[in-house]
């Protein structure tokens, strides 16, 4: 496995280019492709940044806003095909997205629309040998936005995933994992095939209704136990790319090189207790 660089570690929100230059200089192995900007760059000037900066490619952005009305999901369908193209050329065959915990309908008649929609994504992927991970979110109060509550556990996730296509599988966050009452069984119980991205983040000792989703820590800060979600990983033969997600613990405050730095040491600190760094 390899540490990725995150842009939530970032303040000031540098365009991808310069995103990449902190990513080396502090030391990551890896970045993550989620600038919008990426896309217009196109593929030989990534590559090029990439090459000249020793970082791996850990994931890219799916550009589909599949949330929304038919209109919107048509709309970004056609951005989908040339931002999977772009994923396969600089060798990350791998795009994430998130999927909302809670819904304005009920979660069956949800669940249809949107498995329909992945549907019609996975036929694109499948033609270009791209995975699309799907993140589900574990924290009560997102659960409660809306009046009915969608998938947020990640067996359902999984199962969810799978009904949409060979190519769909899921994004773990061990932030997400933990408040969605996760264990290491579910990760065991995860084929590497379906295991497209891993985040990570920790979480303070508090009740369920006192978690906020913009409130985390840096790994080894909180309550999750990272060796043995690290292991568990492990176990399954998962080797790419970790990327810390960390909202709020200051970060905004901090100059970009000071936040990533501190991504990069506390995660290095927990991966390398568990043995799998």
């Amino acid at each position: 496995m390899y540490i990725a660089l995150n842009g939530t570690l970032v303040s000031r929100r540098p365009n991808w280019e310069e995103f990449a230059r902190i990513a080396h200089a502090v030391g990551f192995a890896g970045v993550d492709l989620l600038h919008s900007e990426v896309f217009e760059m196109g593929v030989a000037k990534v590559k090029e940044v990439l090459r000249e900066r020793n970082l791996k490619p850990a994931v890219v952005s799916m550009p589909v806003e599949f949330r929304k009305d038919d209109a919107v999901f048509q709309e970004g369908m056609r951005k989908l095909e040339p931002a999977v193209v772009l994923a396969k050329e600089i060798g990350c065959p791998r795009m994430s997205t998130w999927v909302p915990s809670w819904c304005e309908v009920p979660k069956e008649e949800q669940r249809k629309v949107w498995q329909k929609r992945f549907q019609a994504m996975n036929n694109l992927l499948e033609k270009h040998g791209v995975r699309l991970g799907l993140e589900y979110l574990g924290p009560l109060h997102l659960r409660k936005r809306g009046p009915y509550e969608f998938i947020y556990r990640h067996d359902e996730m999984l199962a969810f995933a799978k009904s949409c296509g060979k190519q769909i599988g899921v994004l773990v966050d061990s932030w997400h994992w933990h408040h969605a009452g996760a264990t290491v069984r579910d990760i065991a119980a995860t084929p590497l095939a379906d295991l497209v991205h891993v985040q990570a983040a920790d979480a303070p000792q508090a009740p369920p209704e006192k978690i906020l989703d913009s409130e985390r820590l840096m790994p080894g800060e909180g309550v999750i136990d990272f060796t043995a979600f690290f292991r568990s990983l492990q176990k399954v033969g998962y080797r790419d790319a970790v990327s810390p997600e960390v909202f709020g613990r200051g970060l905004k405050d901090m100059v970009p090189e000071q936040g990533a730095m501190l991504g990069l040491e506390t995660t290095t600190a927990v991966m390398k207790k568990a043995g799998v760094l």
